[in-house]
């Protein structure tokens, strides 16, 4: 599983023209779901996302998304699980990343267990085209794997 997780100070996902999920300051993460990938993994990345100290106290990344009291818009993402090895030129190769039927339940949980921690979590439209808007705030990028 792994997640890219920027510091926004505002990201909303749109479906067509409907917008499906806003937030103000906080997280937006972006969530890819690889084979063998577990409920487990999908909470002890929720937890690693919601205690993440990328927020700033007195100029240090001193405080997590729980301290501040900030707002998660999470995005299904199946394309961080790219392989692109195989030279220039080429088609990246998409099958380390989860089927939908796998990929999904795994998303919801990692959504639900961010929640579970007191976290207000928004989300895009699982499966769908989307576009991505974000301010990010730093810019403060961080990738995570579990």
């Amino acid at each position: 599983m792994k997640a890219v997780v920027q510091r926004v100070s505002k990201a909303r996902v749109t479906v067509g023209e409907e917008p499906v999920g806003e937030i103000g300051p906080g997280l937006c993460v972006l969530l890819g779901v690889a084979r063998g990938d577990a409920a487990a993994e999908a909470q002890r990345l929720a937890e690693k996302v919601a205690r993440l100290r990328i927020f700033e106290d007195e100029g240090r990344f001193d405080r997590s998304l729980l301290d501040v009291g900030g707002e998660a818009l999470v995005v299904s993402q199946f394309t961080l699980l790219a392989d692109t090895a195989r030279g220039r030129g080429t088609r990246p190769d998409f099958s380390q990343a989860a089927p939908r039927e796998q990929a999904e339940p795994l998303y919801e949980t990692f959504c639900s267990a961010l929640r579970d921690l007191g976290v207000l979590v928004k989300t895009g439209a699982f499966g769908e085209r989307m576009a991505v808007e974000l301010v990010n705030d730093g810019p403060v990028t961080i990738v995570l794997e579990i």
